[in-house]
């Protein structure tokens, strides 16, 4: 699914045998980005509602704000990093556990 060899950016070789898989770089990258998106739209909340602010609406963004841009943010690591390239996931799957 990575876009990198549709752009030219691939050279078509395989990462390093300790680099992190794909998934594992995914999970943690959305993982990190839920939070700053959960912060992010909090504070839009504040800005948009100022006094007018409940807890369920606050909360409310919040959760909107840490899924959309975690998911947005793992979609972006899956199509233009080099871990996801196919070569490299088929490589990863092989390895011995």
């Amino acid at each position: 699914m990575s876009l990198r060899r549709a752009f030219g950016w691939s050279d078509g070789e395989l990462m390093r045998a300790d680099s992190k898989p794909c998934s594992r770089l995914m999970r943690h990258t959305a993982g990190i980005f839920s939070v700053g998106g959960a912060l992010a739209f909090w504070v839009l909340c504040r800005l948009h509602y100022g006094p007018r602010i409940t807890t369920p609406r606050s909360l409310r963004w919040a959760s909107v704000g840490a899924v959309s841009v975690s998911s947005t943010s793992a979609l972006l690591v899956r199509l233009f990093s080099p871990e996801c390239e196919p070569q490299n996931i088929a490589a990863f799957d092989q390895q011995p556990k």
